[in-house]
């Protein structure tokens, strides 16, 4: 992957991959893994002999040494446009088995931007479990730009959750994203971002937000 251009992602050392129940002999330089889904046209066609990186993100991504360092190789390889989510989830259906297969689908999923309605449907179950109350969904609003949806609103309280899909993080995006939450943030909205990979990787923290967020909310309203 870094062959191919992946940036601001280091590795101890190279990997390779053979296939499984090849002779192998051991080194220090090179991280030589044995795979059950090797195959010839899995290299890269041209440049320095490497996979292809659709190939190698997801190898990554089920050998890293935590579940946070395998979503953050995928979320890498498709936020810098070295393979698409689509890619990736071509090469994740030929994993079988492996502890991280479900992993594989959630995040590849996400980053389809598929998991975000799913997203919704989560934190409002968990709030529900909470004992607190819930948000109204996809909540058309207009500004001079033009109209948006909010994710999760709470009309009484004035609290937005925005959940982010990887497409949030284009550079496209940041600026539309930027001026819509300061556009509810000077109409006296308090805006909370959830990205899908937060959810994914501290649930718990994003939620006690959400709810302190809704809790201050609640004691503004009663001592008005």
């Amino acid at each position: 992957m870094i062959a191919s251009g992946l940036e601001r992602f280091t590795v101890d050392r190279i990997r390779v991959s053979v296939p499984r129940g090849a002779r192998v002999r051991r080194t220090r330089r090179y991280d030589i893994r044995q795979t059950r889904r090797w195959a010839a046209a899995d290299a890269a066609v041209s440049g320095i002999p490497r996979t292809r990186v659709a190939v190698a993100a997801v190898r990554a991504a089920l050998w890293a040494t935590s579940d946070k360092r395998a979503m953050l190789v995928l979320t890498m390889v498709v936020q810098q446009g070295l393979a698409t989510a689509a890619q990736l989830g071509e090469e994740a259906l030929r994993v079988r088995r492996d502890k991280r297969r479900t992993l594989l689908h959630v995040t590849i999923g996400d980053l389809l931007d598929g998991g975000r309605a799913l997203g919704e449907i989560e934190v409002a179950r968990e709030l529900r479990r909470r004992g607190l109350p819930a948000p109204e969904k996809q909540v058309l609003r207009k500004d001079r730009r033009g109209r948006y949806f909010l994710d999760l609103y709470w009309p009484g309280l004035g609290v937005v959750v925005e959940i982010d899909g990887i497409h949030h993080t284009w550079a496209e995006n940041v600026v539309g994203d930027a001026l819509r939450q300061n556009s509810l943030a000077l109409n006296g909205d308090v805006v909370l971002r959830l990205p899908l990979l937060g959810l994914r990787l501290q649930p718990g923290d994003f939620y006690d937000q959400i709810a302190a967020a809704l809790t201050a909310a609640q004691q503004r309203l009663a001592a008005a």
